[in-house]
């Protein structure tokens, strides 16, 4: 039995310690560390955990393993390598950091110590991402040509009022891509391939008193030349399913939500049945998916199925995406780094 912790007792991290709890046949939850008192101590005795307001506190215990880190977007980084350098496992809630030397100071801390280090992208795990990976890979959709996807959700006034760092660039980082749509933009690259350019428009339209966008359109070029189209928005009341559309000279397959919702192919006669309506998971689920792949990895002494640099891809991509809208120029990105 793996005793693990949690860093952040708000609502993230509320969801972690569910989803450890749902594995009790493997891990414990024996660890909650939050600077508020009552909210540690809330959360810590729902599971029979010790709450800690002090990280150093909670890392001088010998017998916890691994923490998530469920902390502002803007402490991910400082963090995981605080975690990391006591020797201990870590999984960092997306995204990895929200710069680029944050994300290369998880990365050093983690081939220094090593220890088994994760990004949480819980979509990867969606029976459905897995059938389009599986198509792509299959070369059921012929020579990959382009991709549609489209985060379109929403976000109240309250939303971004419910804690002083939501909204902000020092501790959210961004808005509408960096939190919520990075998710899908996540999906698209791990389907697509590594991204070579982005042109990027954004801004603030439905929010007030905040410092970050709500919505955010982009192009990506990718290294196969394949042109891929991307939205992300907090401003779309009441928002609509996260939609992923591939297209190819062989066949096109598309994905709302946990579903696969069209799948088309010339290549074959008798391409593979997509997970039915009843085998979608929900994000929850994909979640705790994720959660047992991080334990099991600890177990194996190998690497998480989303790893640093996993993350720190997608980051590149998310700063490469704003500076393009700061500029209104392209921008474009290293092959291979």
């Amino acid at each position: 039995m793996m005793r693990v912790g949690i860093i952040g007792a708000g609502v993230i991290g509320t969801v972690h310690a569910r989803l450890i709890d749902s594995l009790a046949d493997r891990a414990k939850l024996a660890a909650v560390v939050d600077l508020d008192q009552e909210k540690a101590a809330a959360l810590a005795d729902r599971y029979g955990a010790t709450a800690y307001t002090e990280l150093a506190d909670a890392l001088a215990d010998p017998e916890v393993t691994a923490y998530s880190v469920c902390v502002p977007s803007g402490l991910h980084p400082e963090v995981a390598a605080q975690v990391i350098n006591a020797g201990k496992s870590v999984l960092v809630e997306k995204p990895l950091a929200i710069t680029m030397d944050g994300a290369d100071q998880v990365a050093e801390a983690a081939q220094e110590a090593g220890v088994t280090v994760g990004v949480v992208s819980q979509r990867r795990f969606q029976p459905a991402a897995r059938c389009i990976r599986s198509a792509i890979d299959d070369g059921l959709l012929g020579r990959l040509t382009s991709a549609v996807v489209e985060s379109p959700l929403w976000r109240s006034q309250e939303y971004y009022e419910s804690g002083d760092w939501r909204g902000t660039l020092t501790l959210d980082g961004g808005g509408a891509l960096m939190n919520q749509g990075i998710h899908a933009l996540d999906l698209m690259i791990w389907l697509m391939g590594r991204p070579v350019c982005v042109s990027a428009h954004s801004g603030c339209i439905a929010h007030t008193d905040i410092e970050v966008e709500d919505v955010v359109g982009a192009t990506i070029t990718f290294e196969s030349g394949a042109i891929g189209v991307f939205l992300a928005t907090t401003a779309a009341n009441p928002g609509l399913p996260i939609r992923l559309a591939f297209h190819g000279d062989g066949g096109v397959i598309v994905m709302d939500d946990e579903r696969i919702t069209q799948f088309t192919t010339t290549v074959t006669d008798s391409p593979p049945t997509p997970p039915s309506s009843e085998a979608a998971e929900s994000i929850d689920a994909a979640h705790r998916a994720q959660y047992a792949d991080f334990l099991q990895a600890i177990g194996d002494h190998r690497e998480p199925f989303v790893t640093v640099a996993d993350g720190r891809l997608s980051l590149q991509v998310v700063l490469a995406i704003y500076e393009s809208a700061r500029t209104g120029r392209p921008v474009e990105l290293p092959a291979g780094k």
